[in-house]
Order: structure tokens, then sequence, then C-alpha cells
């Protein structure tokens, strides 16, 4: 193994596979370390990807020529399409995963990569020079030297289970050792820290369950080309169903009398939790007037009657999960095959962040995943490629790439990281982004596809698939921009669609508006030959059609946005001075140092006044002459006329 690298990635989950293919697949000579290669890409919670706003992260990570969607469509045991009674902007994938085969394609779509490297080790600290991160430091004292470290090591930084009120035991996760060393280096180079915790629910052996007393949840049977790969086919096992049960009464009954002996609530953890992922001891007392809550039983996989009993993560003790699992209906025999525990780790604050993900005090290191006080497999996911992209970039000298707001969920998540902060787990909705229409799963691929062609960030395989994949959507609009279809044509779609009959022939692209009308369909009834284009690109031009006016809307306030955007603040601004800003946007700015104004407007407690009266000092100072001077020097562009002022 070489010792010289240009990128060197800690750790092997979700977040660090991404990061690490998305530098070597962008032609840098890239090292992936992490304490068990047998492990990467492992699903140590529930064995699903995506979800609400996760399966459009999932969709984008797989336009960058990311990792996460092949290992899916190589493992995935069921899919659905969630929130299809809704409108084409929140409709996210969902896809179960047999926990087994995931990591197994993992780790074979990262050998396809001649230049990547891996090594099996516990990195223990980083080598910096003159402030800036030049490679790490293995237990054992084996140095290896890179121009950039990427770090995404999840919940191991000075992590501790829980089951139970005892005090824990330092892991990473179940069976893992924990990174002391690594977290104590990184908190000397002066880095604020944090704790979090998380947790994970019991398992069970599925051949002890009545499921004749459940819910079952089949997968979709209509969406047979909704994958979230775009570039490789693989093959599809079986699909496998999901169970649905309640809890009720007695369960509440349990987890009450035992509530002192949670790790939890008996004081034995610190580290705030998940609101949105809350244990069932935290649903049990913050909503005491629900009668019951949704628990999902899903397969472990293809291979195994293993089921993750997912609504139930908890820290009580095991005998305690024995006996509320059994107050479940259809899970009065069962037999629990794993104990859920809870997890305590050390996160950093992500204001230390730049959009890059690359910390502000420590040039060439980057932080991605679980570390910047997120939580899910896609949030690391996503942070993991753009940690990856832009280590590469910097690597060979070239500008970096700052996902907008309005480009993708993956600037949304980026940004409010880095300009919110975060005071509990972090998860992505799609109530969180302003431009939900621009943002839809249908077009991650044209979306981002092109620009990471241009960065020089796809294989040749997925270039080869891209352009596949644009000149379908282009056919289908050309046909779409010339159709026009009689009456007696269009007759059978609209009334299946129970739509006004027409009168006159009619451009498609009018037609396709109606609510219930298919383009597909329209293109079927009049008759037109044939268009060469996958069922993806119809429904996505279809969505483009229907929703036009809306999109025109979104795009020009994403445009209004792109404004504030131009206006660069820089890094090196004394906002303790600017008297005319409140105190409370003085201090925030201060402590976030907002790359320009749009970002600055998404800070808490930075008010339209603020902004108006930062804009005005923002001149002020730059038309001292001395300070004019002193920008030139350094690049620093004009501010441009935006809508603030």
């Amino acid at each position: 193994m070489s010792q010289r690298y240009g990128v060197v990635v800690v750790g092997g989950g979700h977040a660090g596979t991404e990061a690490a293919a998305a530098a070597a697949r962008a032609g840098v000579r890239t090292l992936l370390v992490t304490p068990d290669l047998g492990r990467l890409g492992q699903m140590s919670c529930n064995p699903a990807i995506g979800g609400v706003a996760k399966g459009m992260v999932a969709r984008e990570v797989d336009a960058l020529g990311g990792v996460m969607g092949r290992a899916t469509d190589a493992s995935r045991i069921q899919f659905r399409m969630l929130n299809r009674s809704k409108g084409p902007a929140v409709w996210s994938p969902r896809a179960q995963c047999d926990r087994a085969a995931y990591p197994l394609a993992v780790r074979r779509i990262l050998e396809e990569l001649p230049e990547l490297e891996f090594f099996q080790g516990m990195v223990d600290g980083l080598l910096v020079e003159h402030g800036c991160a030049r490679g790490v430091r293995t237990r054992g004292g084996r140095e290896i030297t890179a121009e950039c470290v990427v770090v995404t090591a999840g919940t191991f930084l000075r992590g501790r289970i829980h089951v139970g009120g005892e005090a824990g035991r330092g892991a990473g996760r179940a069976g893992e050792a924990p990174s002391i060393e690594l977290a104590e280096g990184l908190e000397g180079l002066g880095l604020e820290v944090a704790r979090f915790k998380t947790g994970t629910p019991p398992r069970v052996d599925g051949r002890s369950v009545d499921l004749s007393r459940l819910q079952r949840q089949d997968g979709d049977a209509d969406f047979p080309d909704y994958r979230f790969a775009h570039y490789v086919q693989e093959v599809l096992p079986e699909q496998r169903p999901c169970w649905i049960t309640w809890t009720g009464e007695e369960l509440r009954r349990v987890v009450h009398e035992n509530l002192e002996r949670s790790a939890l609530h008996g004081g034995a953890i610190s580290g705030e939790g998940p609101r949105y992922c809350p244990s069932i001891e935290d649903k049990v007392v913050r909503f005491p007037d629900a009668p019951r809550h949704q628990v999902f039983l899903e397969p472990e996989g293809l291979e195994t009657e293993e089921l993750y009993v997912n609504g139930l993560s908890t820290s009580l003790p095991a005998d305690v999960q024995e006996d509320f699992l059994r107050t479940l209906p259809g899970l009065e025999e069962v037999v629990m095959t794993r104990v859920g525990y809870a997890i305590e780790y050390d996160y950093f604050p992500p204001h230390q962040l730049r959009h890059t993900l690359e910390l502000r005090a420590v040039p060439g290191l980057f932080l991605a995943g679980q570390v910047n006080g997120t939580t899910g497999y896609e949030e690391a996911a996503g942070q993991g490629i753009v940690a990856g992209i832009n280590a590469a970039l910097r690597v060979r000298r070239e500008d970096p790439w700052v996902f907008e707001r309005d480009e993708a969920y993956l600037g949304v998540l980026v940004d409010d990281l880095v300009t919110r902060g975060v005071d509990e787990p972090y998860r992505l909705f799609t109530s969180r982004a302003e431009f939900r229409l621009l943002l839809r799963q249908d077009n991650a691929v044209t979306r981002l596809g092109p620009a990471a062609r241009d960065r020089g960030l796809l294989t040749s395989s997925q270039v080869k698939a891209l352009t596949r994949r644009l000149a379908e959507e282009e056919r289908v609009r050309v046909w779409l921009d010339g159709a026009r279809l009689s009456p007696t044509e269009a007759t059978p779609v609209l009334e299946a669609a129970e739509s006004a009959l027409l009168e006159q022939t009619t451009p498609a692209a009018e037609l396709v508006k109606r609510p219930g009308v298919g383009l597909a369909a329209l293109h079927q009834a009049a008759g037109a030959p044939e268009v060469e284009a996958s069922q993806e690109a119809w429904r996505s031009v279809e969505v483009e059609a229907k929703y036009a006016g809306y999109v025109a809307i979104e795009r020009e306030r994403a445009a209004r946005l792109r404004e504030k955007a131009d206006f660069r603040l820089g890094e090196g601004l004394a906002y303790g001075d600017f008297d005319t800003l409140s105190v409370e946007a003085r201090q925030k700015l201060d402590r976030m140092r907002p790359d320009n104004l749009a970002q600055a407007g998404r800070i808490p407690g930075v008010s339209p006044a603020d902004l108006q009266n930062l804009v005005m000092e923002v001149r002020r100072m730059r038309r001292r002459p001395a300070v004019q001077a002193s920008e030139e020097a350094s690049g620093v562009p004009e501010p441009v006329e935006t809508a603030a002022e």
C-alpha cells in the first residue's frame, strides 16, 4: 500500500463509502480506512433505503454516480412509492433490502473503481501541518499522507451503548469498539463538540409471530421501472411483504412501570435524541393521550426469518423488551433474537463547516454523516458524496461544487446544517425544501447528471447511460410539442379520466394538464409511431408538462434567491462592529459566518431589517480605500445589486 493519496476517507459506512467512491470516480487516488472491511455500507438500523425526502436524496446520490442506488437495486426485496395519493413533488421511493446482501453489493461496486484502495484499521489521529489536514495515523503508528481527509466516523466517536439503566459500555455499534483517540484528537484541534443519542429496536424470530393477526403490506407491482439505479440494471430478487401491528394499553403499562430502568429516562444518557424517530419510552411519555402506535415488522432478508421491529426503539432492559413485545397482537409467543439498545456519541455542531463540508478551521479536513449531527442512512450518504466530490475537486485545484437549495435536496440538507445548526439529530423532510416541485425524485438524474458529467465525476458507463436518458426525454418532449389529438382519438382517455370531451382537435400538451390524463395514454390513443423511451422518461416529462405553470413560478422564485447568493460576504467581516444590526443578528452571523446574503437570511434570528442593514454595512465597509485595495488583491468580488438593496 502506497503512503501518498489524494483523499483518505475514515469510516466505511454510508457516508464513507459514498465519499470514497466519489473521489475515486473523479480520478483522484483514494484510500478508504475502516475497522472492518466486511461491514462496508453496514445497515446498523433498519434494513431499508429511502422514505419521505430520504428517497429523493437516494435518487440524487444515484444521479451523481453514487453507490447507494445500485446496492439497493441489487439487494432490495420490496419497493414502494410513498405519498402516491399526493402530488408528485412529494412522491418518495422506499426499498426494503436484504441486510446481508446490501454490504456485499457495496463492496462489489467499490471494487470496480481502479483509483480506490482499502485498508482495514482504526484511525487514532490526524496528521496536521501548518493548520491543514495532511493525512491520518492508524493504531500502531502507521502514517498515511493525503491532500484531503474525510472523516465519516458515524456513532463511533466516544460511543457508548446502553441497555437498561446501567452506565453503558464503550462501543461504536453492537460488537465494535468505539473510537476514543480520534475523538480526542479532533477536539484537540479546537472544534466544538456535543453529544447526541440514537437507538435501535429489538429483532424477533418471524417463525414465532402469528402473521394471520397482522396487516400485510406488499410492495408496488405497478412501478417495475422506478428503481434507484439508472446506470446499471441489476437482477432483482422476489418481493417480500412487511407486516403491521399496533401497540396498546398493555404495552403502555409495561413501559410506565419500568421507566426508571430506561437508560434515557433513568439518567444514564445525557445526549439529545431524534424527535422524529423517538424511543417507545419517549412515545409513551410525550404522547400520553395516543391510544396506540404503529409498529412495522420488516424482513431482514431472503435467507432468514428474522424480523426488524420498526417503531419500538428502546434502551429498556432485555426482560422488559420481551414483556412489551408480547403485548403486541400477533407477538404473544414471540422469541426475541436481538436486544434493542441506545447509543450515545460525539458530534461536531455543523456551523463549523463550509457548504462543501470542509471545516473552516482546518483546511483539507471534511466531515460527513452522523458526526455532523444528522440521522439516517440517506442523509449520511448525501453528505458523503458532497464531501467526496469537493475533496476531489480540491485535490484537482478546481472550484468547489456548492449545491443550491433549488438544485438538490442535498443543497437543502447541507445548507440547513451549516446555516441553521442542529439541536437534535437532523432528519430531512420534504417540508424543509422551498422548491419541492423542482426537486422531484423523477427528475434527479436530469437535474444533477449533466453537471456531474461536466465536472468529470461519472464513469464512462454512467455517462453513456445519462446520455441515453437525456435523449429519451428529448424524444418524448418532441412528440409532446407537436402532437394534437382529435375528439375521436382523445375520447377513450378522457372518459377514463372522467374529463370533459373535446369538440375540436387539441394539443396533447394541453390535454395532459387535465387531472387523471396520462402522457403515455395520450400517445397510445393518438396512434403515433413508437417513441423509444423508458417509463421513467415518460413520467418525468408528463409531470413537467402537467405542472408547467407552477414549475415556472418556482424557477422565478429560485432566480430571486440566486440574486441574493451573488452578494458575497467574505470570511473576515467584523459583524460585532455593525451597530445597525440587532445584537442577536451580530452574534448569530459571527458564529455561522455565512458566505453570502442568501445564507445569512436563513439564519434564525436574522430579520429582513438586519439583511437590509447588513448590505448597507458591507457596502460602506467596501468603499473604504484600504479595504477595497485589500479585497481586490484577494479576489473578493464587489457585491452585485440585489432585491435586498
